[in-house]
């Protein structure tokens, strides 16, 4: 890619793993990457859980707002992953999809979600080598 990859991540809230695989790219990506992420039906707030995960790691997603998914986000990204939205994902020609299949970590403890970030983080960690390559 010439220009600047644009990744989305979307779950059902927007609240846990979209969020962690949206911080965790832009941290890696170093700004080599553009990052977004949204819900299908975005929670109030980010799960509290998941920001402690991360928070371990050193990486505050506390401010972050769930955002509503768009066709916009769609069409503005090259690649789209999805992580248990099921159908509400819009599909458009000539994007990269992906179904990452991750637990939810909502309603979970910090010592449930530990793994869901670690799984997270691997897979990112591949994204960007696929993308960066």
């Amino acid at each position: 890619m010439s220009k600047t990859p644009e990744v989305l991540f979307v779950c059902v809230h927007n609240a846990g793993r979209s969020q962690m695989a949206a911080a965790l790219l832009q941290h890696y990506g170093m700004g080599r990457i553009a990052v977004r992420s949204a819900g299908s039906e975005p929670a109030e707030k980010v799960n509290p859980a998941a920001a402690a995960a991360l928070a371990e790691w050193g990486l505050d997603i506390t401010a972050e707002i769930p955002s509503k998914l768009t066709t916009a986000d769609v069409e503005a990204s090259d690649v789209v992953i999805t992580m248990g939205c099921g159908d509400t994902c819009p599909v458009f020609p000539g994007k990269r999809y992906l179904d990452w299949q991750l637990e939810d970590p909502a309603g979970q403890g910090i010592d449930a979600v530990r793994p869901i970030r670690d799984d997270i983080d691997r897979r990112v960690r591949g994204l960007l080598a696929e993308l960066l390559d």
